[in-house]
C-alpha cells in the first residue's frame, strides 16, 4: 500500500525575489518569508502568498508613496528587524555566557570539595567585588544563578558529561586495570570505590574515579563482586582486556574461594581462558604491615601515653607550649599522633626525642614524673633512639611510594633498594657502625645492644620479602618492561626474545630510550615488528601499584560527608567525588546549552 502523497514544492518557488521587499515588505531570514511590518512568517515562497498576506493585512500601507518613498520606508522596516535580532542573539549570547558561569563556579565548588550551598555566598561576594572593581558590570554578577538547587543540578549534569567524556576514552583501552577499596562514611555505609587505569593503542594513559558503590548490608565477596561487576558491565568494559585488580588485602576481597578476586578471576577465565590477570597487593599497605614486626610497642605505646597526657586537657597543652617557649626549645609545640597514622609516627617520634629534655622537666613541674619513668630509663631511650632512625627510613620510602600514575616497576624498584638498605644497615649495626642511625649513636647503652637491633633489621627484610612475593613474581616481567636493553634474551619470556634482541640490536631505537619517556618509547615502536613486547608494555605499565588514589579519595570523602554534611545522599557524593578527581575537562560550552533547555531553578 503506498503511503500519502506529500506535497510537491517547485523549487523555482524556493527563490526569493529581491523586488518582493518593496512591493510586499517581506525579507528573506534564513529559510523563511518574515513580514516587515507585523514580523509574521511565511514558509512558501511563492508570490501569491505574499500577495494575499500584503493584500488582507496591510492592503492601504503605503498605498500614497513613491516608489522611492516605499524603498525608504523597507530599507528602514529592514533595520528596525535587523535591530531586534542583534538584540535577541546578543541577550542570548550573554545568557549562555552567565550560564557557562554558573556551570564553571559549580565545578569549582565541588572541586574544593566546598558545600553547594556556598555557591550564593560566592555570588555575594562576586557582587560586591565587581561593585568596587567594576560598577557597571555589576549587573552582570548578580544575574549568576548559584542557589543550591542550581548548583546541584549543574553538578549532576557535570558528573554526566564526565562520565560520557570516559567512556568515550573506555572504547580505546586495550588494557585496564582496577583499584578497589572500601570505608565506611560518616553513616557508616560501606562505600566501594573504583578506580580505572586504562591504556589506548597510543599509550595513552587515563586514570580516573570509575564508580562508588554503597552496601547497605553485606559486604561478602559476592556482595562486592555483583557491584563490580555491574560497574563493569554498565561501561561495556570487557572482561578480557582486565589486566590488574589492586586492593589493600581485605579477606572479602582477596579471599581464596570466596572472595572478589577469585571471582573476578572466574569471569575472565570464562571470557578468555588465555587471559592471566596480575592480582596485587598494595604496596603502600605492604609496607606499613612491614612495621609491627619490628616488635616496638614497648617504645610506641609510652609515646603515645604521653601524646594523650599533653594534649588531652587543653591547659595542660597550653601550659607545655609556655613552658617550651620559655625554656627556647626547638619545637614549640608537640605534633598529634593517631595510632593509625603510621607515616606521623616517625615525625612524632623525631619531635618528642628532641624535646625529651624539655618534657621530662615539665612533668617534674607537674608532678607526673613517676606516671612516665621510661623517659629516665636508658635502655629504653635506647630503644626509643633507634625506632625514631628505623622509622625515619621507613617515612622516606613511604612518600616515595605515594602520589598518583606512579608506575609498578618504579615503586618496587624502591622497596628492593629499601631492601638492599635493610641488610646494609644491619651488616653495619653488626660492626658497631652507626652512620645512618645517627639519633641511635647518641645513646653509650647501643653497643650492647647491637645484636638486638641488628636482629630486628634482618627481620624486617624478611618481612618485606615475604609480603612482596606477589609483586616478586612479576619483577623480571617489570624490569623487561623498564630497561629493555639491558635484559638477557635467554631469561625472557619465549614469545619476547627475538624482537628484544631486534630491539637491542637498533642503535635507532637506543637513542629513543635514552632521550624519550618510557609511554612514549613504548608508543614510537612499531607494532608489526614488535607486537608481543608492545603488548606486554601496555599491560605492565597499566598496573596499579597501590590504591593510594582510593585512600586519597576517601580522605575528600570524609571532608564532603562530615557530620555536619552527613544528609548529603550517595548519589550527589559520587557526582563531587568524580569532579574532585578527575583530570578530564567538562565541555561547558555544550553543559551551558543543555543548562539553559533543562531551566534550572533559579
Amino acid at each position: 500500500m503506498s503511503g500519502p502523497k506529500k506535497r510537491k514544492v517547485d523549487s523555482k518557488c524556493r527563490v526569493f525575489k529581491r523586488e518582493w521587499t518593496t512591493k510586499y515588505f517581506f525579507t528573506k531570514v534564513q529559510s523563511m518569508l518574515v513580514c516587515l511590518i507585523f514580523q509574521e512568517t511565511l514558509a512558501v515562497f511563492k508570490e501569491y502568498n505574499l500577495s494575499r498576506h500584503f493584500a488582507t493585512k496591510h492592503g492601504n500601507y503605503a498605498s500614497k508613496q513613491s516608489p522611492q518613498e516605499r524603498e525608504a520606508t523597507a530599507q528602514r522596516l529592514m533595520a528596525k528587524l535587523q535591530a531586534q535580532q542583534n538584540v535577541f542573539h546578543r541577550k542570548t549570547a550573554i545568557q549562555e555566557t552567565t550560564i557557562k558561569a554558573s556551570f564553571m563556579l559549580s565545578f569549582i565548588l565541588a572541586k574544593a570539595s566546598k558545600p553547594l550551598s556556598e555557591g550564593e555566598f560566592l555570588k555575594e561576594c562576586m557582587i560586591e567585588t565587581a561593585g568596587l572593581l567594576c560598577p557597571k558590570s555589576k549587573g552582570k554578577f548578580e544575574k549568576f544563578s548559584l542557589l543550591r538547587r542550581t548548583v546541584t543540578r549543574r553538578v549532576e549534569l557535570i558528573d554526566e558529561d564526565l562520565v560520557s567524556k570516559l567512556n568515550s576514552k573506555v572504547e580505546f583501552f586495550k588494557f585496564y586495570s582496577l583499584a578497589l577499596d572500601e570505608s565506611n562514611d560518616v553513616k557508616d555505609t560501606a562505600q566501594l570505590l573504583i578506580f580505572i587505569r586504562g591504556i589506548s593503542d597510543n599509550f595513552e594513559i587515563t586514570e580516573e574515579f570509575l564508580a562508588m558503590e554503597p552496601l547497605k548490608g553485606k559486604t561478602r565477596g559476592e556482595d562486592l563482586y555483583d557491584r563490580v561487576s555491574t560497574v563493569i558491565e554498565k561501561m561495556k568494559l570487557p572482561w578480557s582486556k582486565l589486566a590488574n585488580v589492586t586492593t589493600d588485602g581485605t579477606p572479602n576481597l582477596t579471599g581464596k574461594n570466596l572472595g572478589l578476586l577469585k571471582r573476578i578471576q572466574d569471569k575472565v577465565k570464562d571470557e578468555n581462558p588465555n587471559q592471566d590477570v596480575i592480582f596485587l597487593h598494595c604496596i603502600i599497605h605492604q609496607e606499613s604491615l612491614c612495621k609491627s614486626i619490628l616488635q616496638l610497642n614497648h617504645v610506641v605505646n609510652p609515646v603515645v601515653k604521653l601524646l594523650n597526657f599533653i594534649r588531652a586537657k587543653g591547659l595542660q597543652h597550653r601550659q607545655l607550649i609556655k613552658f617550651l617557649v620559655e625554656t627556647d626549645a626547638d619545637h614549640h609545640d608537640l605534633l598529634y599522633h593517631s595510632r593509625v597514622g603510621w607515616l606521623s609516627l616517625g615525625k612524632v617520634f623525631q619531635q618528642v626525642w628532641e624535646l625529651k629534655e624539655e618534657i621530662g622537666a615539665f612533668l617534674k613541674l607537674k608532678g607526673k614524673s613517676d606516671e612516665f619513668t621510661e623517659l629516665s630509663d636508658k635502655n629504653w631511650l635506647c630503644d626509643f633512639a633507634f625506632a625514631v632512625d628505623i622509622f625515619s627510613h621507613l617515612n622516606e620510602l613511604n612518600v616515595k611510594l605515594q602520589g598518583k600514575d606512579q608506575y609498578v616497576h618504579d615503586m618496587y624498584t624502591n622497596v628492593k633498594a629499601f631492601k638492599s638498605k635493610l641488610i646494609f644497615f644491619s651488616r653495619q649495626i653488626s660492626d658497631k657502625v652507626f652512620t645512618h642511625f645517627a639519633t641511635l649513636a647518641t645513646q653509650k647503652e647501643t653497643i650492647q645492644n647491637v645484636k638486638k637491633q641488628s636482629k630486628s633489621l634482618d627481620d624486617l627484610h624478611a618481612e618485606f620479602y615475604r609480603r612482596f612475593s606477589d609483586v616478586e613474581k612479576i619483577d623480571q616481567l617489570l624490569q623487561l618492561v623498564a630497561c629493555p636493553l639491558s635484559q638477557n634474551p635467554e631469561t625472557a619470556p619465549e614469545e619476547v626474545q627475538l624482537e628484544l634482541i631486534d630491539l637491542q640490536s637498533d642503535f635507532v631505537l637506543q637513542e629513543k630510550f635514552s632521550s624519550l619517556e618510557l609511554r612514549d618509547f613504548y608508543a614510537s615502536l612499531n607494532e608489526a615488528t614488535f607486537p608481543n613486547i608492545w603488548r606486554m608494555a601496555q599491560k605492565i605499565l597499566v598496573l596499579f601499584g597501590s590504591t593510594y588514589v582510593c585512600e586519597q579519595t576517601f580522605s575528600i570523602m570524609n571532608i564532603n560527608k562530615a557530620p555536619h554534611r552527613s544528609s548529603l545522599t550517595d548519589e550527589h557524593l559520587r557526582s563531587i567525588l568524580r569532579i574532585a578527581t578527575t583530570k578530564l575537562t567538562p565541555d561547558f560550552d555544550a553543559l551551558a546549552k543543555k543548562g539553559d533547555q533543562q531551566h534550572c531553578s533559579h
